[in-house]
């Protein structure tokens, strides 16, 4: 019977281990979403857009841009660079989503 009620403890731990781990990721991808979110409605202020438009014309800002596009990756197996990234990311995400709530 203790192995039984001590089988059962480690299991509701596990358990709530993993609904913390899940949680965790579902409010972090709800920073990138609102981190995009008001990217996308930003480029389209008045105050942006011609500027913006200039940049998506420029060749050379165009081609660095992809250069550091090329150093990142969205597989599994993240370097640093990519955790780094996602990480100021999820940060600018969650101080949007503080700021805006």
């Amino acid at each position: 019977m203790k192995k039984l009620a001590l089988f059962l403890a480690v299991l509701m731990l596990g358990c709530s281990a993993a609904a913390q781990a899940q949680m965790a990721a579902t409010r972090d991808a709800q920073y990138i979403a609102v981190l995009r979110a008001v990217v996308n409605y930003k480029i389209d202020d008045d105050e942006n857009i011609r500027n913006i438009e200039r940049l998506r014309e420029d060749r050379r800002f165009n081609e660095k841009v992809q250069k550091m596009l090329d150093k990142l990756s969205n597989e599994r197996s993240k370097n640093t660079t990519n955790r780094r990234v996602l990480q100021i990311l999820e940060q600018a995400g969650k101080d949007l989503y503080n700021l805006l709530d």
